[in-house]
């Protein structure tokens, strides 16, 4: 602030903030009415893509434990540890997915 310039009212800088805030709920707030319907495809698409990528490669899991299961029998249930693991891939592969969306965003 230089000598010339006039002290500045804290109710004039109040008013400005309050101002600056109100136009940046409106600009959100209209933002959001036009993406309202690509949101909710973005849900949907996320939810069949989460459910799918966890479901997948658990079943594959499954599938592949009871083949070895039934072809070399064992003390130990490949069909419960390729589940796990089918299970733990695929809540990577989710995870993955979802933040990469997200970063998108």
């Amino acid at each position: 602030m230089s000598a010339g310039d006039p002290p500045t009212d804290p109710r004039r800088q109040e008013e400005e903030r309050l101002s600056a805030e109100v136009g940046r709920r409106e600009e959100r707030r209209i933002r959001a009415e036009k993406e309202k319907d690509q949101v909710v495809w973005f849900g949907l698409g996320m939810f069949g893509m989460v459910g799918w990528s966890i479901a997948l490669p658990t079943l594959a899991g499954v599938a592949i434990g009871l083949w070895i299961d039934r072809t070399w029998p064992s003390r130990y249930s490949w069909t419960l540890m390729l589940l796990v693991a089918g299970l733990a891939t695929g809540c990577f592969n989710a995870w993955f997915w979802v933040r990469k969306e997200l970063e998108k965003r």
